[in-house]
């Protein structure tokens, strides 16, 4: 994404990293889904790398340089070493380098929108949203950017459009009051029950989160919890055992889905120059253990799992 159309986050403009089209699992029916920029966690697995940080990143994809140096000409923050470029600092404005670059090597890995700019994205697929579709809000952190997130939200249900969110509410409980009137279903990751492993495998307490579920299922909205297996952190029986007996404690019809791991991941790391927090090598999880994990959840008070 070639746009750096304002650096600065404005209220009335949100940082997009992707828009996907015709999801099928993030949400009920077909969808269209929206990727903020931004994130509060800092997850060892991180499936989205590129939304963590709230500010446009220079990226550089070596496939498509020509090795010409024409950035580095443009661009002091920009060093040509080896042949190729090197990005002193990724969240500087680089708008010279990018214009100079004759092959799109270098790119920024979002841009602005305007609440109706996504909604003429978003309405490009109606035609599709017949059957329980519509718009599902992801990141990053969609609370992140959370006057942006009202806003369209609230533009959202004045055009009759489904609104869903993908989020670990790890916020306010300001925000949550702004946001949830206009929502009409919930997913909301719950990683970790033990606080000390939760802080270790996201850099953040879960204490808020805990507190946050507990009103959502005290809510009368749609709300589905999940889980994301991630091997040797929360794919345990032991997690598994603590989050279903949580959950159950609170409601006893709440919905529970299980998440595979998805090792694929790791491939953007070097995109932001980061490293995966986890074992490269671990693989997804069979159908067996996903049996098995779903037989913890239940045993342990599960009766409204989800299954994909």
């Amino acid at each position: 994404m070639r746009s750096s159309s304002g650096r600065a986050m404005q209220a009335s403009k949100g940082l997009v990293f992707d828009i996907k089209r015709f999801a099928m699992h993030d949400g009920a029916g077909i969808r269209t889904t929206l990727f903020l920029k931004g994130c509060p966690l800092r997850c060892r697995w991180c499936q989205n790398p590129e939304g963590l940080d709230p500010k446009q990143e220079l990226i550089y994809f070596k496939r498509h340089c020509i090795h010409c140096g024409a950035c580095a000409k443009e661009d002091r923050g920009i060093v040509f070493q080896g042949g190729c470029p090197h990005v002193l600092d990724r969240k500087s404005n680089h708008d010279r380098a990018l214009e100079a670059c004759p092959a799109q090597a270098l790119q920024y890995d979002a841009r602005y929108y305007t609440v109706e700019e996504v909604l003429k994205e978003v309405k490009k697929d109606e035609v599709f949203f017949q059957q329980e579709g519509g718009l599902t809000i992801s990141g990053g952190e969609p609370f992140m950017q959370v006057d942006f997130l009202e806003e369209l939200l609230k533009r959202c249900q004045q055009e009759g459009i489904h609104t869903t969110i993908e989020s670990s509410f790890y916020t306010s409980k300001d925000n949550m009051k702004r946001v949830l009137p206009y929502l009409d279903a919930i997913y909301c990751d719950l990683k970790i029950l033990d606080p000390k492993l939760h802080q270790e495998a996201t850099g953040v307490d879960n204490r808020i989160i805990l507190e946050n579920i507990q009103l959502l299922l005290e809510s009368q909205k749609a709300v589905t919890i999940r889980t994301p297996l991630i091997p040797g952190w929360s794919g345990t029986d032991e997690n598994i055992a603590k989050i279903a007996q949580f959950l159950s404690g609170i409601s006893s019809d709440v919905k529970y889905e299980l998440l595979n791991y998805n090792p694929l991941a790791s491939s953007k790391y070097h995109l932001y120059e980061r490293n995966y927090g986890i074992d490269p090598n671990a693989k997804a999880y069979t159908k067996e253990e996903m049996d098995h994990f779903r037989t913890i959840a239940k045993e342990n008070g599960i009766k409204n799992l989800v299954i994909e």
